[in-house]
């Protein structure tokens, strides 16, 4: 007599105590390690190792921070790349174009053109990272307090950023920096941290207030976190990347902002080396001797535009929509 055959399958236990057939390939996919049995699966991916995947793989974020880069390195090192010193003028080489050592000429008070740019590049760069940490610290503090605990402190922020909306930057400019005597970069700094902060206080803000509806948040209160635990290690790290994106791209605005306030001589004031004074000083020599205006201009075109792509590219990679 034949005896009988096993069914092809396995034997799992139940909840109950019981036992019930799973078929072979169900019982596979419930081994340990996954379908081949080899060890455990890969650990899922944060938003901030996606993000970093998909930058690397970004031709714009790529070319972008290679700009950057250098801009800071000849920022921290302008003498890596022109020996010559910003200040030094000779009134013989006055408006002259491009000759041997010096490729960019010289402008109207005999300086050479070249130096004075890539010494310029510390100054636009100093003010633009000073002034984005800025906002981006005092805004992001501002509104995610008012996001976190709402009432009387949420609605006394949201009608003081009422009030600075209504201010038009430029013009802002004109009236608190006219009185300004300091040559130092620090008065306008002051003055975009000043007016710039309402507009990173909203993202924080709308950011933390989506964050806290979160069920995870909602688990650590009532498993009684303090309000500073929820923040700095529930809310702040799942909100923060709006404010990152904002602040990425305002850098650039804020440098096109001091070259904008130099240009009509409440910003910057020499002897400071500026891309913005020197705009201003060679726009009424644009006919005879438009290199003077043109290469500073280059520089402070492109390296807006530089950091204008790369908030774009991390713009793209921290929005879940565009997965």
């Amino acid at each position: 007599m034949p005896e009988p055959k096993e069914p092809q399958g396995a034997i799992a236990a139940t909840g109950a105590g019981g036992a019930m057939d799973l078929a072979t390939s169900e019982a596979t996919s419930l081994a340990p390690g996954g379908p081949d049995g080899a060890g455990p699966s890969a650990p899922a991916r944060s938003l901030w190792s996606d993000a970093w995947r998909d930058l690397r793989r970004n031709p714009i974020f790529i070319v972008s921070g290679l700009v950057i880069v250098f801009l800071v390195v000849i920022s921290l090192w302008p003498s890596l790349i022109a020996s010559g010193n910003p200040l030094d003028c000779d009134l013989a080489n006055r408006q002259k174009g491009s000759s041997p050592g010096h490729p960019f000429g010289f402008n109207e008070q005999g300086c050479d053109v070249y130096t004075r740019v890539v010494y310029g590049t510390r100054v636009s760069v100093t003010v633009g990272v000073c002034a984005t940490l800025g906002v981006a610290l005092l805004g992001s503090v501002l509104g995610g307090l008012a996001g976190f605990f709402g009432g009387a402190w949420d609605a006394i922020l949201s009608r003081i950023t009422d009030i600075f909306f209504a201010i038009p930057v430029v013009l802002g400019g004109l009236v608190l920096l006219s009185v300004v005597t300091s040559s130092t970069v620090w008065p306008v700094v002051g003055f975009m941290v000043l007016l710039g902060w309402p507009q990173l206080s909203r993202i924080a803000r709308g950011s933390v207030i989506t964050a806290k509806q979160n069920d995870y948040v909602q688990a650590a209160r009532a498993l009684g976190a303090s309000n500073s635990r929820m923040l700095l290690r529930h809310i702040a790290p799942n909100a923060v990347a709006p404010v990152i994106v904002v602040a990425t791209i305002a850098l650039g605005t804020y440098i096109a902002l001091e070259a904008t306030l130099s240009y009509l001589g409440v910003g910057l004031k020499p002897p400071t080396v500026s891309w913005g004074i020197d705009i201003s000083a060679a726009s009424q020599y644009i006919r005879n001797a438009p290199h003077m205006l043109l290469w500073p201009a280059g520089a402070l075109a492109v390296t807006v535009l530089a950091f204008i792509m790369l908030g774009d590219a991390v713009r793209d990679a921290l929005d879940p929509k565009l997965r």
